[in-house]
Protein backbone atom coordinates (compact mmCIF):
# COMPACT_ATOMS: atom_id res chain seq x y z
CA UNK A 1 0.00 0.00 0.00
CA UNK A 2 2.27 2.70 -0.90
CA UNK A 3 -0.17 5.09 -2.02
CA UNK A 4 -1.27 5.41 1.62
CA UNK A 5 0.55 7.62 4.42
CA UNK A 6 1.99 5.68 7.30
CA UNK A 7 0.94 8.92 9.62
CA UNK A 8 -1.76 11.07 9.29
CA UNK A 9 -4.90 10.90 7.39
CA UNK A 10 -5.11 10.03 4.17
CA UNK A 11 -7.66 12.21 1.64
CA UNK A 12 -10.70 10.74 0.24
CA UNK A 13 -9.25 10.37 -3.12
CA UNK A 14 -7.01 7.60 -1.46
CA UNK A 15 -9.07 5.92 0.63
CA UNK A 16 -11.70 5.34 -2.19
CA UNK A 17 -8.60 4.04 -4.48
CA UNK A 18 -7.73 1.77 -1.33
CA UNK A 19 -11.33 0.66 -1.31
CA UNK A 20 -11.54 -0.15 -4.91
CA UNK A 21 -7.99 -2.10 -4.93
CA UNK A 22 -9.01 -4.45 -2.23
CA UNK A 23 -12.47 -4.81 -3.96
CA UNK A 24 -11.21 -5.88 -7.07
CA UNK A 25 -8.65 -8.08 -4.87
CA UNK A 26 -11.38 -10.07 -3.23
CA UNK A 27 -13.47 -10.54 -5.87
CA UNK A 28 -10.62 -11.91 -8.17
CA UNK A 29 -9.86 -14.17 -5.10
CA UNK A 30 -13.32 -15.24 -4.83
CA UNK A 31 -14.08 -15.90 -8.68
CA UNK A 32 -10.87 -17.79 -8.66
CA UNK A 33 -11.01 -20.27 -5.84
CA UNK A 34 -14.80 -20.19 -4.84
CA UNK A 35 -17.47 -18.97 -7.07
CA UNK A 36 -18.20 -17.00 -10.40
CA UNK A 37 -21.30 -15.68 -12.31
CA UNK A 38 -22.01 -18.02 -16.05
CA UNK A 39 -24.72 -16.86 -18.21
CA UNK A 40 -25.90 -19.40 -20.47
CA UNK A 41 -25.42 -18.62 -24.33
CA UNK A 42 -27.00 -20.72 -26.62
CA UNK A 43 -29.82 -23.53 -26.52
CA UNK A 44 -27.85 -26.54 -25.79
CA UNK A 45 -29.30 -27.04 -22.53
CA UNK A 46 -32.81 -26.50 -23.08
CA UNK A 47 -35.02 -27.37 -21.23
CA UNK A 48 -32.93 -27.85 -18.46
CA UNK A 49 -30.95 -24.46 -18.92
CA UNK A 50 -32.39 -21.63 -20.71
CA UNK A 51 -30.94 -19.13 -22.91
CA UNK A 52 -30.62 -16.00 -20.52
CA UNK A 53 -30.16 -18.07 -17.16
CA UNK A 54 -27.28 -16.45 -14.82
CA UNK A 55 -25.76 -19.19 -13.03
CA UNK A 56 -23.99 -19.43 -9.63
CA UNK A 57 -20.60 -21.79 -10.43
CA UNK A 58 -19.43 -23.44 -7.32
CA UNK A 59 -15.09 -24.18 -7.88
CA UNK A 60 -15.10 -25.89 -4.47
CA UNK A 61 -17.33 -28.55 -5.59
CA UNK A 62 -14.90 -30.09 -7.73
CA UNK A 63 -12.20 -28.24 -6.16
CA UNK A 64 -11.07 -24.28 -7.35
CA UNK A 65 -8.13 -24.77 -10.09
CA UNK A 66 -4.58 -22.43 -9.03
CA UNK A 67 -4.73 -20.68 -12.48
CA UNK A 68 -2.50 -21.72 -15.50
CA UNK A 69 -2.03 -17.32 -16.51
CA UNK A 70 -2.72 -14.96 -12.99
CA UNK A 71 -1.61 -12.42 -14.99
CA UNK A 72 -5.08 -11.17 -16.17
CA UNK A 73 -7.24 -8.05 -16.28
CA UNK A 74 -9.54 -8.55 -13.35
CA UNK A 75 -13.39 -9.38 -14.19
CA UNK A 76 -12.03 -10.93 -18.04
CA UNK A 77 -12.21 -14.08 -19.04
CA UNK A 78 -10.32 -14.12 -22.05
CA UNK A 79 -10.46 -10.78 -24.32
CA UNK A 80 -10.82 -7.00 -23.55
CA UNK A 81 -14.49 -5.55 -24.84
CA UNK A 82 -12.86 -2.06 -25.81
CA UNK A 83 -9.39 -2.32 -27.70
CA UNK A 84 -10.18 -6.09 -28.55
CA UNK A 85 -7.16 -8.19 -27.19
CA UNK A 86 -6.72 -10.73 -25.05
CA UNK A 87 -7.40 -9.81 -21.60
CA UNK A 88 -4.27 -11.42 -20.18
CA UNK A 89 -0.24 -12.41 -20.41
CA UNK A 90 1.44 -15.41 -20.41
CA UNK A 91 4.90 -13.94 -19.02
CA UNK A 92 4.29 -16.73 -16.22
CA UNK A 93 2.69 -19.73 -16.65
CA UNK A 94 1.97 -22.37 -13.87
CA UNK A 95 1.04 -26.26 -14.44
CA UNK A 96 -2.24 -27.63 -13.59
CA UNK A 97 -2.90 -27.96 -9.73
CA UNK A 98 -6.06 -28.60 -8.85
CA UNK A 99 -6.89 -27.87 -4.44
CA UNK A 100 -9.22 -30.63 -2.71
CA UNK A 101 -13.16 -29.91 -3.45
CA UNK A 102 -16.34 -31.52 -1.89
CA UNK A 103 -16.82 -34.60 -4.88
CA UNK A 104 -15.48 -35.66 -7.97
CA UNK A 105 -17.27 -35.39 -11.34
CA UNK A 106 -20.00 -38.06 -11.64
CA UNK A 107 -22.60 -39.46 -14.01
CA UNK A 108 -24.97 -37.01 -15.17
CA UNK A 109 -23.73 -33.83 -13.26
CA UNK A 110 -24.20 -31.11 -14.91
CA UNK A 111 -20.97 -29.19 -15.42
CA UNK A 112 -18.72 -26.05 -16.40
CA UNK A 113 -15.78 -26.86 -18.48
CA UNK A 114 -13.08 -24.89 -20.26
CA UNK A 115 -14.02 -25.63 -24.46
CA UNK A 116 -11.22 -28.82 -24.84
CA UNK A 117 -10.89 -27.66 -28.76
CA UNK A 118 -10.51 -23.99 -27.81
CA UNK A 119 -6.88 -23.83 -27.63
CA UNK A 120 -6.33 -22.41 -31.43
CA UNK A 121 -9.77 -19.73 -31.99
CA UNK A 122 -10.73 -18.22 -35.39
CA UNK A 123 -11.55 -14.86 -33.64
CA UNK A 124 -13.97 -13.85 -36.65
CA UNK A 125 -15.86 -17.10 -35.82
CA UNK A 126 -15.13 -18.40 -32.30
CA UNK A 127 -18.40 -20.09 -31.58
CA UNK A 128 -17.30 -22.73 -33.73
CA UNK A 129 -13.64 -24.60 -33.36
CA UNK A 130 -10.78 -23.94 -35.16
CA UNK A 131 -10.78 -27.43 -36.13
CA UNK A 132 -14.44 -27.71 -37.60
CA UNK A 133 -13.91 -24.73 -39.31
CA UNK A 134 -10.16 -26.19 -41.19
CA UNK A 135 -12.39 -29.71 -41.32
CA UNK A 136 -14.98 -27.88 -43.29
CA UNK A 137 -12.39 -26.13 -45.46
CA UNK A 138 -10.86 -29.30 -46.24
CA UNK A 139 -14.17 -31.33 -46.78
CA UNK A 140 -15.55 -28.66 -49.36
CA UNK A 141 -11.98 -29.18 -51.32
CA UNK A 142 -12.32 -32.47 -51.75
CA UNK A 143 -16.13 -32.57 -52.41
CA UNK A 144 -15.08 -29.29 -55.29
CA UNK A 145 -12.34 -32.04 -56.45
CA UNK A 146 -14.92 -34.67 -56.87
CA UNK A 147 -17.71 -32.62 -58.71
CA UNK A 148 -14.81 -31.39 -61.14
CA UNK A 149 -13.22 -35.01 -62.23
CA UNK A 150 -9.87 -34.07 -60.52
CA UNK A 151 -7.54 -36.74 -58.93
CA UNK A 152 -8.40 -36.96 -55.03
CA UNK A 153 -5.49 -35.90 -52.48
CA UNK A 154 -4.66 -37.84 -49.19
CA UNK A 155 -6.59 -36.51 -46.42
CA UNK A 156 -3.59 -34.98 -44.51
CA UNK A 157 -3.00 -32.80 -48.15
CA UNK A 158 -6.60 -31.41 -47.89
CA UNK A 159 -6.15 -30.75 -44.33
CA UNK A 160 -3.16 -28.89 -44.95
CA UNK A 161 -4.04 -26.73 -47.80
CA UNK A 162 -7.18 -26.10 -45.39
CA UNK A 163 -5.01 -24.85 -42.32
CA UNK A 164 -3.17 -22.56 -44.65
CA UNK A 165 -6.17 -20.82 -46.26
CA UNK A 166 -7.65 -20.04 -42.56
CA UNK A 167 -4.72 -19.22 -40.77
CA UNK A 168 -3.87 -16.69 -44.32
CA UNK A 169 -7.28 -15.16 -44.13
CA UNK A 170 -8.75 -15.10 -40.68
CA UNK A 171 -7.04 -13.81 -37.13
CA UNK A 172 -6.13 -16.97 -35.25
CA UNK A 173 -5.14 -16.75 -31.40
CA UNK A 174 -3.53 -19.98 -29.13
CA UNK A 175 -4.72 -19.76 -25.63
CA UNK A 176 -4.30 -21.94 -22.56
CA UNK A 177 -6.76 -24.21 -20.59
CA UNK A 178 -7.94 -21.11 -18.03
CA UNK A 179 -8.49 -18.48 -20.78
CA UNK A 180 -10.63 -20.91 -23.20
CA UNK A 181 -14.21 -20.27 -23.61
CA UNK A 182 -16.55 -21.70 -20.92
CA UNK A 183 -18.96 -24.22 -21.88
CA UNK A 184 -21.83 -26.03 -19.97
CA UNK A 185 -23.31 -30.02 -20.95
CA UNK A 186 -23.92 -33.12 -18.64
CA UNK A 187 -21.37 -35.14 -18.50
CA UNK A 188 -23.16 -38.47 -19.23
CA UNK A 189 -20.09 -40.89 -19.29
CA UNK A 190 -16.70 -40.76 -16.72
CA UNK A 191 -13.87 -41.95 -17.05
CA UNK A 192 -13.55 -46.25 -16.91
CA UNK A 193 -16.81 -45.93 -19.00
CA UNK A 194 -18.27 -46.99 -21.83
CA UNK A 195 -20.18 -45.40 -23.99
CA UNK A 196 -22.84 -45.77 -26.91
CA UNK A 197 -25.55 -44.01 -28.75
CA UNK A 198 -28.45 -45.99 -30.69
CA UNK A 199 -31.09 -44.11 -32.66
CA UNK A 200 -30.71 -41.51 -29.85
CA UNK A 201 -30.88 -43.52 -27.11
CA UNK A 202 -27.35 -43.38 -24.61
CA UNK A 203 -26.19 -46.47 -22.74
CA UNK A 204 -23.51 -46.59 -19.91
CA UNK A 205 -21.58 -49.66 -19.92
CA UNK A 206 -24.52 -51.32 -21.97
CA UNK A 207 -27.13 -49.40 -19.40
CA UNK A 208 -29.72 -46.97 -20.41
CA UNK A 209 -28.98 -43.34 -19.69
CA UNK A 210 -32.03 -42.37 -17.17
CA UNK A 211 -34.44 -39.94 -18.79
CA UNK A 212 -34.19 -36.60 -17.72
CA UNK A 213 -37.50 -33.99 -17.65
CA UNK A 214 -34.82 -31.83 -19.68
CA UNK A 215 -34.12 -33.78 -21.85
CA UNK A 216 -35.41 -32.64 -26.06
CA UNK A 217 -34.69 -34.08 -29.48
CA UNK A 218 -35.56 -33.06 -32.28
CA UNK A 219 -39.60 -33.93 -33.53
CA UNK A 220 -40.95 -34.21 -37.24
CA UNK A 221 -44.14 -32.26 -36.52
CA UNK A 222 -46.86 -32.06 -39.30
CA UNK A 223 -49.81 -30.23 -39.30
CA UNK A 224 -53.57 -30.66 -41.22
CA UNK A 225 -52.25 -27.13 -43.04
CA UNK A 226 -52.74 -25.16 -40.75
CA UNK A 227 -50.09 -23.08 -39.42
CA UNK A 228 -48.60 -23.30 -35.65
CA UNK A 229 -49.43 -20.04 -33.49
CA UNK A 230 -46.42 -18.99 -31.54
CA UNK A 231 -48.69 -17.60 -29.05
CA UNK A 232 -50.09 -21.25 -28.48
CA UNK A 233 -46.95 -22.54 -28.70
CA UNK A 234 -45.52 -20.00 -25.73
CA UNK A 235 -47.86 -21.92 -23.52
CA UNK A 236 -45.55 -24.92 -23.48
CA UNK A 237 -42.66 -23.32 -23.34
CA UNK A 238 -41.68 -23.81 -27.16
CA UNK A 239 -39.43 -20.86 -28.48
CA UNK A 240 -40.95 -19.26 -31.29
CA UNK A 241 -37.71 -18.97 -32.84
CA UNK A 242 -38.20 -22.71 -33.97
CA UNK A 243 -40.87 -21.73 -36.17
CA UNK A 244 -39.42 -19.08 -37.78
CA UNK A 245 -36.88 -21.85 -39.54
CA UNK A 246 -39.69 -24.57 -40.43
CA UNK A 247 -42.26 -24.47 -43.32
CA UNK A 248 -45.58 -25.19 -42.54
CA UNK A 249 -47.00 -27.98 -42.54
CA UNK A 250 -43.71 -29.61 -41.32
CA UNK A 251 -42.18 -28.36 -38.85
CA UNK A 252 -38.63 -29.32 -37.27
CA UNK A 253 -38.97 -28.88 -33.38
CA UNK A 254 -36.87 -29.61 -30.13
CA UNK A 255 -39.09 -31.16 -27.75
CA UNK A 256 -39.50 -32.98 -23.98
CA UNK A 257 -41.65 -35.89 -23.56
CA UNK A 258 -43.62 -34.03 -21.84
CA UNK A 259 -44.20 -31.50 -24.55
CA UNK A 260 -44.65 -33.72 -27.41
CA UNK A 261 -47.85 -35.39 -25.14
CA UNK A 262 -49.41 -32.31 -24.61
CA UNK A 263 -48.98 -30.69 -27.92
CA UNK A 264 -50.62 -34.61 -29.37
CA UNK A 265 -53.74 -33.85 -26.76
CA UNK A 266 -54.35 -30.28 -27.04
CA UNK A 267 -53.54 -28.95 -30.44
CA UNK A 268 -56.18 -30.78 -32.63
CA UNK A 269 -54.31 -28.98 -36.11
CA UNK A 270 -51.17 -31.60 -35.53
CA UNK A 271 -51.13 -34.92 -37.01
CA UNK A 272 -48.42 -36.39 -36.28
CA UNK A 273 -45.15 -35.96 -34.34
CA UNK A 274 -42.45 -38.40 -35.06
CA UNK A 275 -38.87 -38.25 -33.67
CA UNK A 276 -36.12 -37.47 -35.58
CA UNK A 277 -33.63 -39.63 -36.30
CA UNK A 278 -30.03 -39.08 -37.74
CA UNK A 279 -28.92 -41.75 -40.55
CA UNK A 280 -25.41 -41.84 -42.12
CA UNK A 281 -22.18 -40.74 -41.47
CA UNK A 282 -21.37 -37.33 -40.20
CA UNK A 283 -17.55 -35.98 -41.45
CA UNK A 284 -17.88 -33.40 -38.30
CA UNK A 285 -18.41 -36.28 -35.79
CA UNK A 286 -15.42 -37.54 -33.72
CA UNK A 287 -12.78 -39.21 -34.03
CA UNK A 288 -13.89 -37.92 -37.99
CA UNK A 289 -13.50 -41.56 -39.33
CA UNK A 290 -15.67 -42.23 -41.89
CA UNK A 291 -15.62 -46.24 -42.03
CA UNK A 292 -17.10 -45.69 -38.47
CA UNK A 293 -20.24 -44.45 -40.40
CA UNK A 294 -21.39 -42.14 -36.77
CA UNK A 295 -23.33 -39.67 -36.19
CA UNK A 296 -25.23 -37.71 -33.24
CA UNK A 297 -27.79 -40.70 -32.70
CA UNK A 298 -25.71 -43.59 -33.94
CA UNK A 299 -21.98 -43.06 -32.20
CA UNK A 300 -19.73 -45.54 -30.93
CA UNK A 301 -18.97 -47.57 -28.65
CA UNK A 302 -16.23 -45.44 -27.11
CA UNK A 303 -14.01 -45.95 -23.76
CA UNK A 304 -13.63 -42.91 -22.02
CA UNK A 305 -9.66 -42.99 -20.98
CA UNK A 306 -9.11 -43.30 -17.15
CA UNK A 307 -5.91 -42.12 -15.45
CA UNK A 308 -3.13 -44.59 -15.25
CA UNK A 309 -4.65 -46.96 -17.74
CA UNK A 310 -2.90 -48.19 -20.96
CA UNK A 311 -4.28 -48.73 -24.62
CA UNK A 312 -2.74 -50.21 -27.54
CA UNK A 313 -2.31 -47.63 -30.25
CA UNK A 314 -1.80 -48.06 -34.18
CA UNK A 315 -2.95 -46.09 -37.20
CA UNK A 316 -5.99 -47.66 -37.38
CA UNK A 317 -7.42 -46.18 -33.80
CA UNK A 318 -4.96 -43.12 -33.70
CA UNK A 319 -7.53 -40.11 -33.97
CA UNK A 320 -9.35 -41.10 -30.92
CA UNK A 321 -6.02 -40.60 -28.84
CA UNK A 322 -4.10 -38.30 -31.06
CA UNK A 323 -5.76 -34.74 -29.41
CA UNK A 324 -5.22 -36.39 -25.74
CA UNK A 325 -1.46 -37.27 -26.03
CA UNK A 326 -1.10 -33.62 -28.38
CA UNK A 327 -3.08 -31.40 -26.78
CA UNK A 328 -4.37 -32.55 -23.32
CA UNK A 329 -1.06 -34.20 -22.45
CA UNK A 330 1.60 -32.24 -24.31
CA UNK A 331 3.44 -35.06 -26.42
CA UNK A 332 5.28 -35.06 -29.30
CA UNK A 333 3.55 -37.03 -31.52
CA UNK A 334 4.85 -38.11 -35.23
CA UNK A 335 4.54 -40.68 -38.00
CA UNK A 336 7.64 -42.27 -39.75
CA UNK A 337 6.97 -45.17 -42.38
CA UNK A 338 3.78 -46.18 -40.77
CA UNK A 339 5.32 -46.14 -37.32
CA UNK A 340 4.36 -43.80 -34.36
CA UNK A 341 6.44 -41.62 -32.48
CA UNK A 342 5.77 -40.16 -29.14
CA UNK A 343 8.78 -37.77 -28.04
CA UNK A 344 10.95 -39.29 -30.50
CA UNK A 345 10.28 -43.18 -29.31
CA UNK A 346 8.44 -45.82 -31.34
CA UNK A 347 5.41 -46.96 -29.65
CA UNK A 348 2.63 -49.62 -29.49
CA UNK A 349 0.55 -48.50 -26.49
CA UNK A 350 -0.03 -45.38 -24.43
CA UNK A 351 -0.86 -44.46 -20.64
CA UNK A 352 -2.88 -41.68 -19.65
CA UNK A 353 -1.92 -38.94 -17.36
CA UNK A 354 -5.50 -37.45 -16.62
CA UNK A 355 -9.00 -38.54 -16.38
CA UNK A 356 -11.18 -37.55 -19.18
CA UNK A 357 -15.15 -37.51 -19.34
CA UNK A 358 -17.76 -37.24 -22.44
CA UNK A 359 -20.20 -34.23 -22.38
CA UNK A 360 -23.50 -33.85 -24.01
CA UNK A 361 -26.18 -31.08 -24.01
CA UNK A 362 -29.87 -32.09 -22.85
CA UNK A 363 -30.85 -30.28 -26.14
CA UNK A 364 -29.53 -33.23 -27.98
CA UNK A 365 -30.02 -32.51 -31.85
CA UNK A 366 -28.82 -28.66 -31.29
CA UNK A 367 -25.44 -29.38 -28.75
CA UNK A 368 -22.11 -28.77 -29.98
CA UNK A 369 -21.15 -31.31 -27.56
CA UNK A 370 -17.85 -34.46 -27.35
CA UNK A 371 -19.62 -36.03 -30.13
CA UNK A 372 -18.05 -33.20 -32.23
CA UNK A 373 -14.89 -32.80 -30.52
CA UNK A 374 -14.32 -35.67 -28.33
CA UNK A 375 -13.11 -35.94 -24.56
CA UNK A 376 -13.17 -33.48 -21.94
CA UNK A 377 -9.94 -33.31 -19.95
CA UNK A 378 -10.34 -33.04 -15.95
CA UNK A 379 -7.98 -30.10 -15.82
CA UNK A 380 -10.48 -28.26 -17.89
CA UNK A 381 -13.31 -28.99 -15.30
CA UNK A 382 -14.34 -25.40 -13.96
CA UNK A 383 -17.33 -26.18 -11.92
CA UNK A 384 -20.70 -27.19 -10.66
CA UNK A 385 -24.05 -24.82 -11.23
CA UNK A 386 -26.02 -24.71 -7.86
CA UNK A 387 -28.34 -21.56 -8.74
CA UNK A 388 -29.92 -20.05 -11.03
CA UNK A 389 -29.68 -15.97 -9.62
CA UNK A 390 -31.23 -14.26 -12.38
CA UNK A 391 -32.92 -15.42 -15.75
CA UNK A 392 -34.19 -12.96 -18.67
CA UNK A 393 -35.81 -13.47 -22.13
CA UNK A 394 -34.54 -11.51 -24.81
CA UNK A 395 -37.59 -12.48 -27.03
CA UNK A 396 -39.85 -10.75 -24.26
CA UNK A 397 -39.95 -6.44 -23.13
CA UNK A 398 -39.51 -5.44 -19.72
CA UNK A 399 -40.71 -6.71 -17.42
CA UNK A 400 -41.71 -9.79 -19.25
CA UNK A 401 -38.06 -10.01 -19.81
CA UNK A 402 -37.36 -11.53 -16.15
CA UNK A 403 -38.30 -14.78 -16.19
CA UNK A 404 -39.31 -14.69 -12.62
CA UNK A 405 -40.28 -18.34 -11.84
CA UNK A 406 -36.72 -19.01 -12.58
CA UNK A 407 -35.07 -16.78 -9.92
CA UNK A 408 -33.12 -18.61 -7.32
CA UNK A 409 -34.15 -21.45 -8.45
CA UNK A 410 -31.45 -24.76 -6.87
CA UNK A 411 -29.85 -26.45 -10.04
CA UNK A 412 -30.31 -30.30 -9.71
CA UNK A 413 -27.97 -32.41 -11.51
CA UNK A 414 -30.99 -35.05 -12.13
CA UNK A 415 -33.84 -32.70 -13.69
Amino acid sequence: TFWKKREGKNSTVIEWIDALIFAVIAVTLINIYLFQNYKIPTPSMESTMLVGDHLYVSKVSYGPRVPNTPLAFPFTHNRLPVINSESYLTWIKLPYRRLAGFSKVKRNDIVVFNFPAGDTVVLENSAASYYSIVRQFAYQQKVSDINSGKPLKDEDAYWNEARKYVRSNFTIVNRPVDRRDNYIKRCVAIHGDTLQIIDGQVFINGMKQKEFSGLQYNYHVRTNGTPLNPRLLAKYDIPKEYLSINNNPNYLIPLTTNQVNNLKNDIHEIVSIDKYIEKGYDFQIFPNIEAMGWNVDNYGPLWIPSKGATVDISLDNLSLYRSIIENYEHNVLTIVDSTIYINEKPVSEYTFKMDYYFMMGDNRHRSADSRFWGFVPEDHIVGKPRLIWLSTDKEKRFPGTIRFKRMFKIVRSSE
